[in-house]
């Protein structure tokens, strides 16, 4: 099984096309973890942003789409992507393991240790903070794959979950930034 992770895409069709024709085409699932489509009013409007583009390609993937909402995505967005944005969290089994996804925008790091602990989760996803980052706590993997679009570090980031260990990608150079065993 091999899982794609992205999140806070922002709407930017070049980012997307990069990091799925690489990447994603070849995963059996992928989860989405908000912000979509929409900019937002905090983050410029980079090269390639044309949320309009974006949404047909999204709609137009084949691999399965698992999407948490974020808090840039609106009613609106949903009324051109043909996958539901599910808010505020999603839950899956997949490869035996207890994940839930949620853009984060709304949890801080106390309530994420409640969250993980209340469902026993082994692996808990968030986005909106756009900067990578993956530990282990109380028995818990905690990830952030960063943003493919708008970076809020140096380089554009997304992960990759296999059975037996998540990575991270720098999407710019390709090179996997930090393995982490499962």
């Amino acid at each position: 099984m091999k899982v794609g992770i992205i999140s806070d895409t922002h709407g930017v069709v070049d980012s997307w096309e990069k990091v799925y024709s690489k990447y994603l085409t070849f995963s059996d699932l992928i989860i989405h973890c908000g912000d979509v489509l929409y900019h937002g009013p905090r983050n410029p409007i980079v090269t390639g942003y044309n949320p309009k583009a974006l949404a047909e390609k999204l709609n137009d993937v084949k691999v399965p789409i698992v999407f948490a909402k974020g808090n840039c995505d609106a009613e609106v967005d949903q009324m051109v992507l043909n996958h539901p944005l599910q808010s505020p969290y999603t839950i899956m089994i997949i490869s035996g393991r207890k994940i839930l996804a949620t853009h984060g925008h709304d949890i801080d790091y106390c309530e994420r240790l409640k969250l993980a602990q209340k469902f026993n989760l082994d692996v808990m996803i968030t986005g909106h903070t756009h900067i990578p980052e993956i530990y282990k706590e109380k028995g818990t993997v905690f990830l952030n794959p960063g943003s493919i679009a708008l970076p809020k570090n140096e380089f554009p980031s997304f992960s990759l979950l296999y059975k037996e260990k998540i990575e991270i990608i720098n999407l710019q150079t390709h090179k996997i930034i930090e393995t982490f065993n499962l």
